[in-house]
């Protein structure tokens, strides 16, 4: 893994990290809405960091088979490392389907 992709994934590591032991219990809690809320805000500050220093440098990132752009790379690697942890916050917070209907 080159070291512009590293940095990206060590980013989201910390900032996903941070976001589920930290963040969320203390504003979201098991509020299904205020999560999704915060989830948005969050992706959006990571892509935002990740954009500012790639947006326009033509840099391609590696995907297994296939090249990317930072956009997708950083947004395919959120969703793999974050979706562990939304899992496991889920069942912490007991959010459930039936939650989600209220």
């Amino acid at each position: 893994m080159a070291m512009a992709e590293l940095s990206i994934v060590a980013l989201i590591a910390v900032v996903v990290v941070v976001s589920y032991l930290s963040i969320y219990p203390k504003v979201a809690g098991s509020d299904i809405t205020r999560l999704l809320w915060c989830d948005i805000a969050i992706s959006a500050f990571v892509l935002t960091l990740v954009g500012g220093k790639y947006w326009g440098s033509g840099e391609e990132f590696s995907l297994l088979l296939l090249d990317v752009n930072w956009f997708w790379f950083t947004l395919i690697m959120y969703l793999i490392i974050e979706v562990p942890m939304a899992m496991w916050y889920a069942k912490k917070h007991n959010i459930t389907k039936e939650n989600m209907d209220e």
